[in-house]
């Protein structure tokens, strides 16, 4: 198989005398500080008082040698690109990983020593490098991965086998799109709605090309022995045939479906999210919790309780809500089958006091579920809502109050209408209390669910979504892993198959649509026939057609409504990141097509990445490598510890603790580690406490460790625990 080489982009003038320079300068440094080196050799060899002639006599003999060795002999000649590493005719006397280091990659690489040969008749040895996210620069936990995964790809490239390591990098919707759209703000205060989806997406490819590079330059720096002839990006051309097909497939077998239910709604993101996107805690009594978007704390962990007039002077009913702004958009009454205060009511109707709707009274069932958190049905406080017993169900109208951005809507009443949801909390606290309907609050132990990504408190609405039929192919996984005479899937350590069986055994659907315009488009077209009632899109849930293009769609939607006129849209959402993260082994392979390499080298070895990722990727890449390659993506998965800094705190941003592994092989000051604090989207409040963390951790800066340093002291450090208490120091 002939070899290609990477396009190099060849430099320009400028560029290469400021390389000639460095080069220049390097070797001046190297040159000190041999000459310092001989000078202190020297003054140890100084004859002392009172020594006799023959000491005086071989002193002065190791003092003409050490003069007439030439320092230039320590030095490693200079080496063209992608030549073999030149070396010195004496080894240095002092340790210098950049000298040491510098050279070999562009050689290996030239080489093609790390390119696999798909014909190749050694057995395959295949590891996929889990993609790091477009977002930004590497950090110490790829560089962890990087060091384990080299150092098996290395030993089984040495045992004979025809290793193929993949790399790849991850477009990353959600958090990508943040980043940018954080940048927009701050360079141009504007938001993505100012410039347009077009605009946006452009500068998204234009972030992505900057950091892309980046990223390629960090994992070639640490010496990853990857085969860059097979490099992807999840958003390139046959990555997305990929994940359209796929689509298209689960969708016919009808495992992808399109339904409308409650969802995870993040009113930072202004999109819906998955259910293991959100983090829960656990709230014993009033607790203030900051909010993005609200200059003051919000309070939770209180129930509220106020009273709805009865129709017919029968008085008043109590009902209780720890959301009491979600009442704007009350539609029934629930209460407790047992509670035989107020039994007598069932059938009656209650009055709202703010927009006069009338709300029937039902004692006969629970009517959604408890943790229902957008109105529809209030509880009377008599029962904890969740042992209520699911009986007859009753069809109730939704009328959802809040914009996806968090606001209360005209449903809400125009008295609240523009209001965000936790400044509308204690508006309606103070409109109760002037009706004389306000009852009081009292401490309340609640769970509160927050994104992950954004902290922002979760919304649950109705929102029409695709979604993805999951038990049955986490059924096919289940047995992969936990089939005694037949088992194709090894978890180590081995403690993770027990975490595989629960959460398989309890996989709900998966919401696979993202609000949002970084990333693959939905392949659905929605159909609008001139004689439909309702125009807006998705009102008809047997008008969607999925295909692979808008030429096929179209093609379809004339078939399917022949001699009818009609408008097509394409489904303006894109798909849940995980959902291409899931295809990876397959189709870094080339799948669908069958090529060469998906032959050859699939199913994968061995998946090497954090326990983190275990349920949002490993699953998924399980289910979706049965379902549609056939067989599991992989047989081993070595789920190496997370990496956590010296004081045992998860690394972040705004902590100032997040590492470039480039920081610790090159070494860098301190300066230089605020000055990429304030180059980099963190509001100024967050400079200002990463500075001073930094300033705490590394009042010195980072001294130069080099590439080979870092990795041994990362691979030492996973015999450890499932966390690695890092002190780069």
């Amino acid at each position: 198989m002939q070899s290609q080489l990477p396009d190099t982009k060849p430099l320009t003038e400028e560029e290469l005398e400021r390389k000639k320079k460095k080069e220049e300068k390097a070797r001046e440094k190297e040159l000190k500080k041999l000459k310092a080196l001989e000078k202190a050799e020297a003054a140890k060899l100084k004859p002392q008082q009172g020594s006799n002639a023959p000491k005086k006599s071989a002193k002065k003999s190791a003092k003409r040698e050490a003069d007439d060795e030439n320092p230039e002999d320590f030095v490693d000649p200079e080496t063209p690109l992608g030549e073999k590493k030149r070396l010195s005719s004496q080894m240095a006397k002092q340790y210098s990983p950049a000298a040491v280091e510098k050279s070999w990659y562009a050689w290996w690489e030239k080489s093609s020593f790390f390119q696999a040969d798909a014909s190749s008749s050694k057995p395959p040895f295949v590891i996929a490098l889990p993609p790091p996210n477009v977002t930004g620069a590497l950090h110490i936990g790829h560089a962890l991965t990087g060091a384990i995964e080299d150092t098996i790809i290395r030993w089984r490239r040495m045992s004979g086998y025809n290793t193929l390591w993949v790399p790849g990098i991850d477009h990353a919707g959600i958090a990508t799109q943040v980043v940018v759209e954080k940048k927009l703000m701050r360079e141009r205060r504007l938001t993505r709605h100012d410039v347009g989806r077009e605009e946006f997406v452009n500068e998204v490819w234009k972030w992505k090309t900057k950091y892309g590079g980046t990223i390629l330059r960090q994992l070639r720096r640490l010496g990853a022995s990857l085969d860059w002839s097979r490099e992807c990006f999840t958003m390139d051309e046959k990555r997305s045939k990929a994940v359209t097909e796929a689509f298209i497939r689960l969708y016919k077998e009808g495992l992808i479906y399109r339904d409308l239910r409650l969802v995870n709604w993040d009113c930072v993101l202004r999109t819906a999210i998955s259910d293991i996107e959100v983090d829960y805690t656990d709230i014993k009594a009033r607790t203030l919790i900051k909010v993005p978007g609200y200059e003051k704390p919000v309070e939770f962990g209180v129930l509220t309780s106020f009273a709805y007039a009865l129709e017919g002077d029968l008085g008043e009913i109590v009902v209780a809500t720890t959301r009491v702004e979600t009442m704007l958009g009350d539609t029934a009454v629930a209460i407790h089958p047992e509670d035989k205060r107020y039994s007598h009511l069932h059938g009656k109707f209650a009055i709202h006091p703010f927009n006069g709707r009338k709300l029937p009274i039902i004692c006969d069932a629970i009517l959604v579920d408890p943790s229902f958190g957008t109105g529809a049905v209030k509880i009377t406080p008599a029962h904890d809502p969740n042992d209520f017993e699911v009986g007859k169900r009753h069809n109730l109208e939704f009328i959802n109050i809040f914009t996806d951005d968090g606001k209360i809507n005209s449903n809400g009443g125009a008295e609240f209408a523009g209001m965000p949801r936790f400044k509308a909390r204690e508006a309606v606290i103070d409109a109760l209390q002037k009706k004389k309907l306000y009852r009081g609050a009292q401490n309340n132990e609640m769970r509160l669910g927050l994104c992950s990504r954004t902290n922002d408190v979760i919304e649950p609405m109705i929102k029409p979504q695709w979604y993805v039929s999951c038990s049955s192919m986490a059924k096919l996984a289940l047995d992969a892993a936990m089939d005694d005479q037949n088992s194709k899937l090894e978890f180590i350590p081995k403690q993770y198959t027990a975490e595989w069986k629960r959460w398989l055994d309890n996989i709900r659907d998966w919401c696979i649509s993202r609000q949002l315009w970084w990333g693959h488009r939905i392949p659905a077209w929605y159909v609008t026939l001139e004689d439909d009632e309702q125009k807006e899109l998705g009102a008809y849930n047997d008008h969607w057609i999925v295909a692979r293009d808008e030429e096929q769609a179209l093609a379809e939607a004339r078939k399917k409504h022949s001699g009818k006129k009609f408008e097509m849209s394409q489904d303006p959402d894109v798909l849940d990141t995980w959902f291409s993260a899931g295809l990876f082994p397959l189709s870094v392979l080339g799948w669908p097509d069958d090529t060469a390499d998906l032959k050859a080298f699939y199913p994968t070895s061995v998946l090497e990445t954090g326990h983190d990722i275990i349920f949002f990727w490993v699953a998924r890449m399980v289910m979706f490598g049965i379902k549609l390659g056939g067989d599991v993506p992989f047989s081993k998965v070595y789920l190496h510890p997370m990496i956590r800094d010296a004081h045992g705190r998860k690394m972040s941003k705004s902590l100032g603790n997040v590492i470039d592994p480039l920081e610790v092989i090159n070494g860098i000051s301190l300066e230089d580690l605020h000055k990429k604090l304030e180059e980099g989207n963190l509001d100024p409040n967050e400079v200002a406490i990463a500075k001073e963390g930094q300033q705490k951790d590394f009042p010195n800066g980072i001294a130069e460790c080099g590439a080979d340093a870092l990795r041994f002291a990362l691979v030492s450090y996973t015999a450890q625990s499932d966390k690695i208490n890092l002190d780069i120091q």
